[in-house]
């Protein structure tokens, strides 16, 4: 027997790995540097290492090296999830399915470039292109999540036969990846049409002259408010009905994640949205989806199946 805490340990880092280049991509996307690189991939302006790179030339490569990074690491992956647990296993099928993930990022990320879809685009085909790629990004994410809890010795999840308890936990994930497909939106907006105040900001979503991303920005405040209500109340009905140890743990991680995220939306807002606000905002929006994913995990874990362990 193998010591799997070694490979839990490696899966972690490379959810950490890529909630970095998650929130560096919001830097890219909130400083206008998305073509930092020109519209060139996989190269940067025709060079791979840029000498003496403008600010935005900066930003881009960092975040094409950190992305490089997470791939190559999923990729690893990947690789200890076949050599070393068995056929069948969670492991393996939540790496498999984190490899097909990142490489749509990458695809993603790629067309985003080479289709001029950055910094001053004000396409709808971008908009709608952000808002799959931020849906993709939490599905890598909670993919991965779920990877290092099984390469940990955690048992896969049952959601049949699980009744109202998966229903409420379902609603919550679905509910908490729209929340972010539009979030994803309404910052495009703000970064193409940056408010110096919230009086201006909000004189402008009522303006029926304004640009369409700009009139639907108030999707998304009033969606978080619904979500995390839907998130509350499933924390709260999760703990009641399943009284362990590492469920009451991340129902209640969850339960103040929700209510952070609100705080830290209405904060940003009342900010006029600064760089900073908005990636302090993804943060604990990422650690409310990881939460979630564990909440899941832990509630519909399959306890006739015990222990998957590791070859």
């Amino acid at each position: 027997m193998l010591n799997r805490s070694k490979y839990a340990t490696y899966a972690w880092a490379t959810v950490v790995m890529n909630v970095v280049v998650i929130l560096w991509g919001a830097v890219v996307r909130a400083t206008g540097s998305g073509a930092g690189c020109g519209n060139s991939w996989p190269d940067c302006g025709g060079t791979f290492i840029p000498v003496e790179p403008q600010t935005a030339t900066a930003i881009e490569f960092v975040h094409r090296v950190t992305s490089g990074t997470a791939l190559l690491m999923v990729l690893g992956l990947l690789v200890i999830a076949f050599r070393r647990y068995p056929e069948g296993s969670g492991a393996r099928k939540g790496a498999a399915w984190s490899t097909v993930f990142i490489l749509v990022e990458a695809l993603v990320g790629a067309g985003l470039v080479l289709f001029d879809l950055v910094e001053d685009n004000e396409s709808l085909a971008r908009a709608v292109v952000m808002a799959l790629h931020l849906a993709n990004t939490m599905l890598l994410l909670g993919s991965l999540t779920l990877t290092a809890w099984w390469m940990a010795g955690g048992p896969r999840l049952r959601w049949r036969g699980r009744g109202s308890i998966a229903l409420a936990l379902g609603a919550s994930l679905v509910g908490v990846v729209l929340l972010g497909m539009t979030g994803a939106v309404t910052a495009l907006a703000d970064t193409l049409y940056k408010a110096e105040t919230i009086a201006q900001g909000l004189a402008l979503d009522v303006d029926a002259g304004s640009p369409l991303l700009v009139r639907i920005r108030w999707i998304h405040p009033a969606l978080a408010v619904i979500v995390a209500v839907v998130v509350l109340l499933t924390a709260t009905y999760v703990r009641r009905e399943r009284p362990l140890p590492l469920v009451d743990r991340f129902a209640s991680t969850a339960y103040w994640l929700a209510i952070a995220q609100v705080v830290l939306g209405a904060v940003n807002l009342a900010l006029a949205t600064p760089v900073w606000m908005q990636v302090v905002h993804l943060a604990f929006a990422d650690a409310l989806w990881i939460a979630l994913v564990l909440l899941s995990a832990a509630t519909l874990a399959d306890v006739d199946e015990g222990d998957t362990g590791v070859s």
